[in-house]
């Protein structure tokens, strides 16, 4: 037999739920920010549904970092609870991959150590500026690319995408000691990497040009970035080899032989 949901709450519940205070919630109805539902006869305040909904996203608001002056005026703003819940979970989402990746990136870091290995700064410091890379992608490349390759890496395991980011850093392993060697950008050995490379970044959805293959423009920029930019650079050096030239004339030529067959 089922019950019908409770209709409203004492402060003193709510505070127990929410691990806040009766107090703070007093606070908050002083300010007009969370009135309650209903004062009891007896003088108590009651809170209903739709008062809980609102509570939800003042203290999913107040955890982002928003005064409660701020979090009044967003309330106001958009009264529809459902879209700004909506997007309060997408932005809870890319905090759990980026813990996840910093969880990951910590777990690479005591492994190497423990066996004496040489530790790679992008393995180190994958998923600590994570708003940088979001940012760059979506300026470059579209807020599509960046979404639909989040979406994607949300919903893989956490064995693949350990897998997937040593198959980067093999690759790029792979750059390095072609670099250490003075090998040539158009050598078949090189452009063997780089076809490994181009296959990697076929997998991810979002990247311009899936599922058929990253488009050529986006490869050349991208080798650009390597290039330029420190927080990709940092990939493709090691041991005091910097692979990052090698990769870029390799990628351009990869592109401008593929496109001119």
């Amino acid at each position: 037999m089922s019950t019908a949901p409770q209709a409203d709450w004492s402060i003193q519940e709510i505070a127990r739920l929410t691990g806040t205070t009766s107090r703070t919630l007093r606070h908050y109805d002083a300010i007009g920010l969370l009135p309650p539902t209903r004062i009891a006869t007896n003088g108590y305040r009651r809170y209903g549904q739709r008062a809980l909904l609102r509570l939800q996203r003042i203290l999913l608001l107040r955890d982002l970092g928003l005064g409660l002056q701020a979090i009044g005026r967003v309330l106001d703003d958009e009264p529809d609870a459902v879209p700004a819940l909506a997007r309060h979970r997408d932005e809870l989402v890319r905090d759990k991959n980026r813990i996840d990746r910093q969880i990951a990136s910590i777990d690479t870091t005591i492994r190497k150590m423990r066996r004496g290995e040489g530790l790679m700064a992008s393995e180190m410091f994958d998923g600590f500026a994570p708003e940088q890379h979001e940012n760059e992608v979506t300026k470059r490349w579209g807020e599509q690319a960046y979404s639909s390759g989040a979406t994607w890496w949300n919903g893989k395991t956490a064995d693949e995408r350990r897998a997937f980011q040593a198959a980067q850093a093999d690759i790029a392993a792979d750059f390095v000691e072609a670099a250490s060697r003075g090998q040539r950008a158009d050598g078949a050995e090189v452009q063997a990497i780089v076809e490994r490379h181009v296959a990697w970044l076929s997998e991810v959805p979002g990247t311009p040009g899936y599922p058929n293959g990253p488009e050529a423009d986006y490869l050349v920029g991208l080798a650009e970035l390597y290039a330029a930019d420190p927080r990709f650079a940092a990939a493709f050096e090691s041991a005091g080899v910097d692979a990052t030239g090698l990769v870029r004339d390799a990628v351009t030529f990869y592109v401008a032989n593929a496109t001119t067959q």
